[in-house]
Parts: structure tokens; sequence; C-alpha cells
């Protein structure tokens, strides 16, 4: 069943879990599509590393109808047995997957956690251990942002030295996204109770729903590190940054905010974000244009200034294309030369 929250967000409802019987602790939920078979198979080891038994860990594989590549078979010439592997009836899209993720969840705690990314050792471990609040409706640790060979090129940011539920987290939330994926785990009992991922984004799904459970439930950060998101040229991220559709996203999340708190404050935390969002559209389009995908780069210059038409991010976008011109008459002027010889 899809339902609209207050935004007119469709937002599906996710089934109540039957809990009569005995159930593990957590469900390791692995949304698949056309996966490479050396990050599957370095996610599958990181969480086996792990495991304490089904009877305390569900681990499955939901495939959404991988058409290039047999995931069952890749699933069992990894390990066999221990992993469920699953299939959508049809492509549900990426929050469509999630969703069945969550639905096929028989845990307490959900972890949703993608074809590309990994855990760290200690990752079940330090979380279970850290739940003494029953009201906490998500954990999350600080993450590693790794490239394609699985080497640290950033870390998350440092919420509090010490774990324990995070105060003021709504209104970083809603200046910017602070959680990756594969670092939170969150309760089924929320989804159930909040719905599940709304398919109207692709690319800030995961943030908008983080921010939906910010506003409902106290949410526990650990500042060790403890999993690893990976950013690699064929991921969904960088697919969508080539049409300006994380930026445009962005945008309608942000055109979309409102929190309990006063008018002003609101006013300022969501002009912050639409500027810092601005900036990393500037920063995005320069990149881009620099590798030599100019429409893309275009494409983020202008979501950039739909952000912000502050004098800063005017110039900004100026200078990007005077940048763009010298460039392009560099290249004219090689191509020239080329064909003179």
């Amino acid at each position: 069943m899809i339902s609209e929250n207050a935004h007119g967000l469709e937002v599906p409802t996710i089934s109540r879990f039957d809990t009569a019987g005995p159930r593990p602790f957590w469900s390791v939920m692995i949304p698949t599509y056309n996966p490479r078979a050396d990050y599957l198979e370095e996610m599958l080891r990181s969480v086996l590393q792990q495991d304490p038994g089904p009877e305390q860990m569900q681990i499955q594989v939901v495939d959404d109808c991988s058409p290039n590549v047999d995931v069952e078979a890749l699933v069992r010439s990894i390990v066999k047995g221990r992993v469920v592997f699953s299939r959508t009836s049809k492509n549900l899209g990426l929050a469509g997957c999630w969703n069945a993720c969550v639905e096929s969840a028989q845990g307490e705690w959900v972890h949703i956690l993608h074809q590309d990314d990994f855990v760290l050792p200690g990752f079940y471990v330090t979380l279970r251990k850290n739940i003494d609040d029953p009201n906490v409706g998500a954990m999350f640790c600080r993450n590693a942002v790794v490239n394609s060979s699985s080497h640290w090129i950033d870390i998350s940011e440092l919420h509090s030295e010490a774990s324990g539920v995070l105060k003021g987290l709504q209104e970083k939330l809603f200046l910017r996204q602070q959680i990756q994926c594969p670092a939170i785990v969150v309760k089924r009992l929320v989804y159930e109770n909040l719905g599940g991922f709304s398919s109207d984004f692709r690319f800030v799904l995961d943030w908008e729903m983080w921010r939906r459970i910010a506003n409902h439930y106290p949410m526990w950060f650990e500042p060790a590190i403890l999993a690893c998101y990976r950013v690699h040229p064929s991921s969904a991220t960088s697919r969508l940054r080539l049409e300006g559709d994380d930026i445009r996203e962005i945008r309608k999340l942000i055109e979309m905010s409102t929190f309990s708190r006063p008018e002003n404050d609101v006013s300022r935390i969501l002009e912050n974000s639409r500027q810092l969002h601005a900036l990393l559209a500037i920063y995005n389009g320069r990149e881009l244009l620099v590798k030599g995908y100019p429409e893309a780069a275009r494409k983020q210059i202008i979501e950039a200034v739909r952000l912000s038409k502050k004098w800063p991010i005017l110039w900004q976008a100026i200078s990007f294309s005077i940048l763009s011109a010298k460039i392009y008459g560099a290249r004219l002027k090689r191509r020239f030369k080329l064909n003179r010889r």
C-alpha cells in the first residue's frame, strides 16, 4: 500500500512483523543489481566474519532482477548455504528493492548493506552492546569512504567523541546528508511506523528516510569507524550526477523541509543548505568539465543557480562559464593544429 505524507511524498507501507515466535536480532539485507563479483564477495565476507549464527542474524541477498549477472550463482560460488537468496518478481528500482529488503527482514534491527559497500570488524558487536535506550529508533557509526580499490580516501564526521544519543541531529540532517547506508541500522518497528523508502527519489531516498526517523525517534551515534562506503565511476551516484539529478533531488528535498523550530531558524538552516549544495554543484560542474563531460557540467551549474541566486553563487557560475570557454577554446585550437599537420 502507498500513502502520502504531508508533502505529498509517496511512502509505501511496511507490514507488521508477527513477533509471537523467536526472531533474529539482526537482519542484514543486501539489495543487488548487476553486482561486480569482487565487490559482492568483499561485502559478504565482511559480514560472515562477524556472523553470530542464523538464530541471531538473518543474511539475505535480494536481487532486483539483474539482467546481466546470475546473482544467485555468484552468491553460491562465494558462500554455500549460509546466505539466503531471493529475487524480486520484477525490477522494482532502488527504493522498491530496498523496501523489499525491509519487508523480508525478520530481525529486530535491519541493516541494508549495498553490494559495493562493506563493514569492518566489530560493527555488529559494538552497535548491539550500545543499545540501552528502548526508545532509540536507529544507530549509526562513523564510516570510511573508499575508492574502487578499497583504499580509504575520506572519513565521515566525528559528531561526538562518546557513544550515545546524538543531540541536534535533526538540524544537521536538514543541512546536509550525514549518514551513509552501510553505517546505519534501523529498528524494523520504525519502518513499520513511518513507512518505507520513497520511490519519488533515487539519489536522496536514504537522506529523506534518516530525516524522517530523526523527526520521530532518538538516534544513537557510535564514534568508531566500523563501515566503508564505496565511491566509484559505475555507482548509481556517479550516473545520477551526469544528469544533474543528484542536485535536482537535493533541491526538491530542501523545498519540502519543515520541522519544529522557530521560523527564522528554519529559514537560516535551509538557506545555508541551499548555498552549501549550490557550491557542491559548482564543484561537481568544474570536475565534470575537466573530465570531458561539458553537458553534465552545464546541468550541475544550472541546478546550482536554481538552488541559490546569492551573489557568491552567481559569481562562481560566471567563473565556470569563463573556464568552460577557455577549455573549449583550447580544445578547438588543439584540433585546428592537428588538422593542419
